[in-house]
């Protein structure tokens, strides 16, 4: 197959969700050129693509930008996934996860829009706060708690990063589709950073108690990284989605106290089931949305998606690969 001569970015191309992405490009004979300061992806992630059709550039975009006014060079698309993630992150240093998440963007945008470049923003479905529909429709209102709580500065700083990906898009006609992504799973995802999935599968094959945080009655719909990323790279390939805001997920939901039992039945566990109060984990007056699920009529009609990898498969396979490793 020839090679294409310019070049894909992705930032945060070495995390979960972007090394996923990298290989699906790279499969298609994309020359990546992966922006990340690896403060939570890993080099590993991606060691197996660098070469001469693959760089890295160990920095924060932002950095890189100033350091390397060149890296735009002979590139026509951006994957923007970097950013801080993680509630508990945010929670415990909201600083540098709004200086990240608001800051970085904007120097993404400014420079994709002088260099004529399309860009794919991830945002997220943390953007619909305490908002009550059920399912969650792109345009529904959006609902937050106080500024006094640091919970909601992740969600109003993606939302700003929405406002800015269009305020680009009216004032130069930036090439820029905006997808929201909800609770993303599968291989390479680390539980460092408060994602349940992988907890709860360590602590499942350790026979350990799988700790639920509040009731467990809080609805989530989970989406294999593969179908993920898959969407991710239709929506941007098809022009007519430019300038738009899709929900990419499952619209199979399960309550959290469902999902460990579930972990816990295909790991062939003993595992008991703690509930530890949201408070003991976050401090007071943390708030967690009772139900959060797409509505995915839009990116149906827009690109036939459905996702393919069910829940259970990708379970089983978390399973098994953190039985080989453990």
């Amino acid at each position: 197959m020839p090679r294409n001569q310019k070049w894909t970015m992705v930032t945060g191309g070495a995390g979960f969700i972007g090394s996923h992405l990298a290989e699906y490009l790279a499969l298609q004979g994309r020359r990546l050129r992966i922006v990340d300061d690896l403060s939570t992806g890993c080099r590993g992630n991606i060691e197996h693509l660098l070469g001469p059709d693959c760089e890295l550039h160990p920095l924060r975009i932002g950095d890189a930008l100033a350091a390397e006014p060149e890296l735009f060079d002979d590139v026509d698309e951006v994957y923007h996934l970097a950013a801080t993630v993680g509630v508990k992150c945010v929670v415990q240093d909201p600083v540098t996860a709004i200086g990240n998440n608001v800051g970085q963007t904007d120097a993404v945008l400014a420079a994709a829009a002088r260099s004529g470049v399309r860009v794919l923003l991830t945002s997220s479905s943390e953007v619909y706060g305490r908002a009550a529909a059920k399912p969650l429709g792109e345009d529904d209102e959006l609902h937050y708690g106080p500024t006094t709580s640091p919970r909601w500065s992740y969600a109003l700083g993606k939302a700003i990063n929405e406002h800015q990906a269009l305020a680009w898009r009216a004032r130069c006609g930036l090439e820029v589709v905006i997808v929201r992504l909800f609770n993303t799973i599968g291989p390479r995802q680390s539980g460092r950073y408060g994602m349940v999935v992988p907890r709860f599968v360590q602590w499942a094959l350790r026979g350990e108690p799988l700790v639920v945080h509040g009731d467990g009655r809080q609805r989530r719909a989970f989406c294999d990284v593969r179908d993920v990323v898959r969407a991710c790279m239709a929506l941007m390939a098809e022009p007519a989605c430019h300038g738009r805001v899709f929900n990419v997920g499952s619209d199979r939901s399960v309550s959290i106290a469902e999902l460990a039992r579930l972990v816990i039945d295909l790991a062939g566990s003993q595992s008991p089931i703690e509930l530890l109060p949201h408070e003991r984990v976050y401090g007071p007056g943390f708030e967690d949305p009772r139900d959060r699920v797409p509505d995915l009529g839009r990116i149906r009609e827009a690109i036939g998606f459905a996702p393919a990898w069910h829940l259970e498969k990708t379970l089983s396979q978390l399973i098994e690969q953190e039985a080989v490793v453990g």
